[in-house]
């Protein structure tokens, strides 16, 4: 290697006359110092364009998203959202008068009281009621499920009392002594 370096030294110190005495004309280096810098000020404008191109989309989109997000209207009235429903509530509701009459029935015999149960059935019957008017002034599609979900979970609590009230009282100790 350094072989190689010393010989290419030598040979630069040789024919350092005939590297000076030569010069390239004058218009060669004007024709590449004009292509370097018009490709650098097009590569510079690209950049900065693209840039601020980007920035732009960029706050559109978060303008879009935010007013999008803290939008009081943001859904849309759902007009499907009646389709079909009238039959789901015909049917759930039929469910739950037969079954609240079985309830009813067994507590009429039992003489029971109203106990957590049907405070709590009477409660989600009246958020049905407010739910029901949401869906009438604005029906959309997660009203409706929210609506469904209410007699799902009325409908699961009257099987649990049903369940409840099926069960055979529970010997206490002081009864198995008597």
């Amino acid at each position: 290697m350094k072989n190689k370096k010393d010989l290419l030294e030598k040979f630069v110190e040789e024919n350092r006359g005939h590297f000076d005495s030569h010069q390239p004309p004058e218009n060669v280096w004007n024709e590449i110092a004009q292509s370097l810098s018009g490709k650098t000020k097009f590569l510079f404008l690209n950049t900065v364009i693209f840039w601020r191109a980007a920035a732009i989309v960029l706050f559109m989109i978060s303008c879009y998203l935010l007013v999008d997000k803290f939008s009081p209207f943001t859904e849309q009235p759902d007009k499907t959202a009646w389709l079909g429903f009238t039959d789901l509530e015909k049917y759930y509701n039929e469910q739950i008068s037969e079954k609240m009459a079985l309830v009813s029935q067994y507590q009429a015999q039992t003489n029971l009281t109203e106990d957590e149960v049907t405070q709590n059935l009477k409660k989600l019957n009246a958020m049905y009621q407010v739910l029901k008017e949401e869906m009438k002034n604005r029906p959309t599609q997660d009203v409706r499920d929210a609506l469904v979900l209410n007699l799902l979970v009325r409908i699961d609590l009257i099987n649990q009392q049903l369940q409840k009230l099926d069960r055979p009282p529970v010997e206490t100790k002081k009864q198995k002594d008597v």
